[in-house]
């Protein structure tokens, strides 16, 4: 499904945007390359995190499923950037900070209760507009599936005092969800704010 459509008239996104179906796990995986903490990781560190290999052969099944776990960003055909967007409960380890009181006590049954999760974009692509277009073509894959609630748990760099890495904004910036329309709903540390979007 290609969603670029939904993005607000006169908007200029910096990438194109995809749902990431199985014929785009080749393109996944060029995201996420071979060196560094995504490559580690492969977008599990929030349901069963273990050992490289196995992290990418759980990722690689969830594309399998009828819904997308996500979006991928292209510039031309180059794949550039990834964000994870989906239900809150197929997250358990993030579901439970979601459900403690200082962090809003959100429920991760309701399935109509999605999360946009984790970002990657390519060196050489960052600070270049690709997360802004992750995330709206994020926030409008998850009101075409159903979704009424979109949350985030971004970083507030301004916070920090100093400039944040790339491996610490992989949930995104706070300016960033707070330019989308997402409100900040609960803040359990200095740096992590809870934030949280209409979709209806």
């Amino acid at each position: 499904m290609n969603i670029e459509s939904a993005l607000a008239p006169g908007a200029q996104p910096n990438a194109r945007v995809e749902s990431a179906t199985a014929q785009r796990w080749p393109d996944v995986e060029t995201v996420f390359g071979t060196r560094g903490d995504a490559a580690r990781c492969w977008c599990q560190w929030f349901i069963d995190y273990g050992d490289s290999t196995a992290n990418r052969d759980t990722f690689r099944q969830e594309f399998e499923r009828a819904t997308p776990p996500g979006v991928v960003a292209y510039r031309g055909d180059e794949p550039v950037g990834w964000l994870r967007v989906g239900p809150l409960g197929v997250l358990p380890r993030l579901a439970r900070t979601f459900a403690r009181p200082q962090d809003g006590a959100v429920t991760a049954t309701d399935e109509n209760t999605w999360v946009a999760s984790c970002f990657v974009v390519r060196v050489g692509h960052r600070r270049q507009g690709v997360a802004t277009a992750l995330l709206r073509q994020g926030i409008a894959f998850a009101r075409a599936s159903g979704a009424h609630t979109l949350l985030g748990r971004p970083v507030d760099a301004a916070s920090l005092g100093c400039r944040a890495s790339g491996a610490e904004l992989y949930t995104g910036p706070l300016a960033l969800f707070l330019a989308e329309g997402f409100t900040e709903i609960a803040r359990a540390s200095p740096h992590r704010p809870v934030v949280r979007l209409s979709l209806v």
